[in-house]
């Protein structure tokens, strides 16, 4: 039996990954008009047939996140009404992953009200990669595709990433497990930076878990937006004698004090991915694609193959 005909569009969020996907598959973006009215609400049309299709919608939920979020319902509910085949939300970045649980009274719990929207407007699978707590899969209650940028990283640490003297470090406890995997899979040590956040920009580092004197260190985490935490645990392991320090983000949502902490110059690289677009300013940040894994996850998909079993690593 013949698979559906694929068909990838993308909306306005990042627009250059959905290209390089496009190229990675080896066929052209589909035809769509994404735009706003005078008054700023979002239109939609799809310029070509989609009936009985496959459909790729592309759309980072970066900021202006309520605008790109509500781009991509839009476009959802353009291609249910279509007759789509099959509809799947490929989200590379999937905002409010951070507001996952109730942490204090009267708060919502946002990431799975994002859910129920995407279900409600007609998504039938979703695609996305390194959400911030794995548990948000089970606010679905349709399949989720959860990809990795860790092959990335480490294809990329293998082959320029010299050290004799290499230990992976979590700028927090909630990220140990990633750190496990990466110093697992790069033959490196293991350490952690424990933590207090003063309030939602400022966090202090308390203390380091690990030996890193005269070791290069690699941060790893899944998200940054003020640098905060990473530029906190990057000032303590220079304190506990680290040589060099290197981070690797998957999702860098970079804001004005970002860009003023980096410039410190307190950490000698940042790492990360086109998830989100993002202007390096001059900056030592160095922008990894991703298109080919979630490219390679469209086509699997399609043809109805196993996509966890090609990008999952050891410790994740």
């Amino acid at each position: 039996m013949n698979e559906p005909r694929l068909k990838i569009f993308s909306g306005n969020s990042n627009r250059a990954l959905a290209e390089s996907i496009c190229k990675a598959v080896g066929m052209p973006l589909g035809e769509a008009t994404v735009t706003s009215f005078p008054d700023g609400e979002s239109f939609v049309k799809i310029n070509e047939n989609i009936r009985g299709a496959d459909v790729y919608l592309i759309q980072s939920t970066c900021p202006p996140t309520n605008h790109h979020l509500m781009e991509l319902l839009i476009m959802i509910d353009a291609a249910r009404r279509a007759s789509a085949a099959r509809i799947t939300a490929v989200i590379p970045f999937y905002g409010y992953a951070r507001q996952d649980r109730k942490d204090q009274p009267r708060v919502p719990i946002t990431a799975k009200l994002v859910a129920n929207l995407l279900v409600a407007a007609g998504a039938n699978r979703i695609l996305t990669m390194d959400l911030h707590s794995q548990q948000i899969q089970g606010f679905f209650d349709i399949p989720v595709d959860h990809l990795y940028a860790s092959p990335v990283f480490l294809k990329h640490f293998s082959e320029d990433v010299r050290s004799d003297r290499l230990v992976v470090c979590s700028p927090d406890v909630g990220g140990m497990k990633m750190a496990a995997a990466y110093a697992d899979s790069l033959g490196a040590g293991l350490g952690l930076v424990a933590k207090k956040r003063k309030n939602a920009t400022t966090v202090e580092a308390i203390s380091v878990v690990g030996d890193v004197k005269d070791c290069d260190v690699l941060l790893v985490d899944d998200i940054t937006e003020t640098a905060g935490t990473l530029t906190a645990a990057a000032k303590m392991l220079r304190a506990s004698g680290a040589r060099s320090i290197r981070a690797a983000v998957s999702h860098c949502i970079l804001n004005e004090v970002a860009y003023e902490r980096l410039r410190s110059g307190i950490i000698d690289e940042l790492i990360t991915t086109d998830t989100v677009p993002l202007d390096t300013r001059g900056l030592p940040i160095k922008v990894l694609s991703v298109a080919d894994i979630l490219g390679q996850a469209i086509l699997r998909i399609n043809s109805n193959e196993s996509v966890t079993s090609l990008f999952r690593i050891k410790g994740f």
